[in-house]
């Protein structure tokens, strides 16, 4: 971004047309940022609870008061029958940059010995099942997807979501390109594509393995790849034939078999061939299997012989940041018991292993909006004996229930180091205005507290800049050679791409990160851990085949994926982009809301045995019949019930890495009061 200043003000904000990725626009969300910097509700002072908690209701105190307060609360607890594991940090990526969202935070409960939290709640399951068949998370250089001819967003809104890399699709497509799009739900990108499949929701494994049947069935495979390059081809062809043939597979997805067949067979011919995969098809029971099923499709046509062919699910394990000198890992106690933010209902209600959570520091995260099973998180939060200190811009849902709330900066008020997981480059972030009000960024913030409990000033009492360098591993003998002359300096001139090839194949010869140093489609680690060592389909936690009683009392699959004007719950508090998303609505198909007297603009209430939500009724062919479909994530706050469409949504984990299983969702959906 190109903030410009009038005195000690920022006026206005673009996208640097110097970034060679990003090339000087921003998305619809990031360019009314200024809305945020100087909205009429940003917190700008400590404050003290002196209503009840859910009220809201605040008293202005100092800084020295709140971190006072903080340090002798979390000292009493260490030293109570229960011990520092008491005490629980709730963070995400509210802020991306890697100094303000993982280093002094981590030292600091790492050294005070509180409970570790598992920060699995959007991308695990996949990344765990992706290197399992690839062996690393490398993939293709987003910038490659400008020379393919067959583009599948797999469970990707790229226009919304990724939308410098939709640039680069658009630009293959006018070289002849073809998009494809496979989502259960006509999203904007599915609307902008030359096809759309719309398979059943956590169906998408099921799906990869019938392609790979008629791969298989039909000579489209890379025979000399597969040999070369890969472990277990003939099994994972045995496998297929043998279990995923086309009439099953057409049953499971809820696809016609022929554009199975077709999906397969362009696949294999319209070379090279590229693979978006991201993150909605892995928030399921088989999330995990169904992100390593799709990994091995390049493989098995041998789409990696060319740049322009392969996968991306991320770029993130690209940047080889040195992750354990900033977060200190080593510094936690052994035995430290480790909490899934995914079961924060759990942990509030003292239903996991070891000591009751009797503090939370919430930080770059809004819990109360988007961790599953929200009534019952509510009802944690609201427990008198819960010391609750959130760390934040605005007043979210979880700020109602907080004992302290911390004012925080904003991107354009403190620096960062960023890196990416849709391009190559490492940025550094100065910034533009002094922080306003009071606020202080989440970095400042632990080292008073550390002062205050005493913890060792050669932990904590470094500069931001200088934990940035120690990030890029600046002192290091032998720097990664992605980061080669990649420093702080070189960076206050720009971003700087990392050092990788922008040329090459990555795995056109093999050399994938495996211990076989193949392409795993058959992975031995696999077993140890109690899984299939062969893709398969797993059905998703609550479906037909799964709970048939639960499926006839709730026949309806909801998912809740992104709306364009927010990012999760960021960006709910803009006005002008909640004036554009107008209010909670649910996409249902024509048949479904036919059959529950449902017409566009009604109020409808979906609910399941978790709880319910309101939402205006969008009916139309965006949801495919059995599913609906409920953008947000709206703040409890601004709906009429107070409740989002996670009061809804399960806290049971995927299969792999301990995911979210969002879309493990059935509800039913009826007209409610006008």
């Amino acid at each position: 971004m190109v903030v410009t200043l009038d005195g000690d003000r920022a006026v206005s904000l673009r996208g640097d047309p110097e970034h060679p990725f990003t090339q000087g626009f921003l998305c619809h969300k990031v360019s009314r940022y200024l809305e945020r910097v100087y909205h009429r509700d940003r917190w700008l002072h400590p404050l003290r609870r002196i209503g009840a908690k859910g009220e809201g209701r605040f008293e202005r105190i100092s800084w020295n008061e709140a971190l006072n307060e903080i340090a002798s609360r979390f000292r009493d607890i260490a030293a109570g029958p229960h011990g520092s594991e008491a005490i629980l940090p709730y963070s995400y990526c509210g802020t991306m940059g890697r100094i303000q969202s993982e280093s002094l935070d981590r030292r600091f409960f790492h050294r005070l010995g509180a409970s570790l939290l598992a920060r699995t709640i959007c991308a695990t399951a996949g990344g765990v099942g992706y290197r399992f068949t690839m062996g690393s998370g490398q993939g293709m250089d987003p910038e490659a997807f400008r020379d393919s001819k067959y583009i599948i967003n797999w469970g990707s809104n790229t226009v919304v979501t990724n939308m410098h890399l939709w640039v680069k699709m658009h630009e293959a497509r006018k070289d002849g390109a073809r998009i494809v799009t496979i989502d259960p739900y006509r999203s904007r990108t599915a609307e902008k594509s030359d096809w759309h499949l719309a398979p059943r929701v956590g169906t998408d494994a099921a799906l990869a393995l019938g392609v790979m049947h008629i791969l298989f069935r039909d000579g489209l495979t890379d025979a000399d790849y597969l040999e070369r390059y890969c472990v277990g081809a003939d099994l994972l062809r045995e496998r297929v034939e043998r279990e995923y043939g086309l009439d099953r597979v057409a049953r499971i997805t809820g696809l016609p078999a022929a554009d199975i067949e077709r999906l397969a067979h362009e696949y294999a011919n319209m070379k090279p061939a590229a693979i978006r995969v991201n993150y909605g098809l892995q928030r399921h029971r088989g999330g995990g299997m169904a992100v390593r099923t799709i990994a091995c499709l390049p493989a098995v046509i041998g789409a990696w012989r060319d740049r322009a062919g392969g996968i991306l699910l991320s770029t993130s394990a690209t940047f080889p940041l040195n992750f354990s000198a900033l977060q200190r890992p080593d510094l936690t106690p052994p035995g430290t018991r480790t909490i899934n933010m995914n079961q924060l209902a759990e942990a509030l209600h003292g239903e996991l292993p070891g000591p009751p959570v009797q503090a939370l520091y919430v930080y770059n995260s809004n819990p109360v909006a988007v961790a599953p099973d929200q009534n019952r998180v509510i009802q944690g939060m609201r427990r008198d004996d819960l010391f609750t200190v959130v760390h934040e811009q605005f007043p979210t849902d979880t700020c109602d229930y907080a004992d302290i709330v911390l004012p925080a900066t904003t991107q354009l008020e403190h620096f960062d180091l960023h890196t990416s997981y849709g391009h190559q480059w490492v940025q550094a972030n100065f910034p533009a205005i002094a922080p306003l009000g009071e606020a202080r960024c989440n970095t400042d913030v632990f080292r008073g507290l550390a002062r205050r409990l005493g913890l060792e000033p050669e932990l904590f009492e470094l500069s931001d800049e200088e934990l940035a360098r120690v990030a890029l591993d600046e002192n290091a003998i032998h720097r990664p050679a992605a980061l080669d002359g990649i420093t702080l300096e070189t960076l206050r001139s720009g971003p700087q791409r990392l050092r990788v090839p922008t040329n090459e194949a990555p795995f056109a010869q093999g050399n994938f990160g495996t211990p076989s140093g193949k392409c795993e489609l058959y992975c031995e680690r696999m077993i140890a851990q109690g899984f299939d060592p062969l893709p398969s389909w797993t059905p998703p936690a609550e479906c037909e085949e799964s709970t048939p009683e639960l499926a006839a009392r709730y026949p309806l699959q909801l998912i809740s994926p992104p709306s364009p004007h927010f990012l999760n719950s960021t960006f709910c508090e803009v006005d002008s982009l909640r004036e554009a998303a107008r209010q909670p609505e649910l996409w249902i198909h024509p048949d479904d809301a036919s059959e529950r007297d449902i017409a566009e603009g009604t109020m409808v209430r979906i609910a399941n045995d978790r709880g319910a939500f309101l939402a205006t009724a969008r009916v139309g062919e965006q949801a495919r019949p059995g599913v609906v479909v409920a953008p947000g994530i709206w703040w409890n706050k601004f709906t009429r019930d107070h409740r989002n469409a996670n009061v809804t949504s399960p806290t049971t984990l995927a299969d792999m890495g301990g995911g979210a299983t969002f879309f493990d969702n059935l509800v039913e959906v009826t007209a409610a009061a006008p």
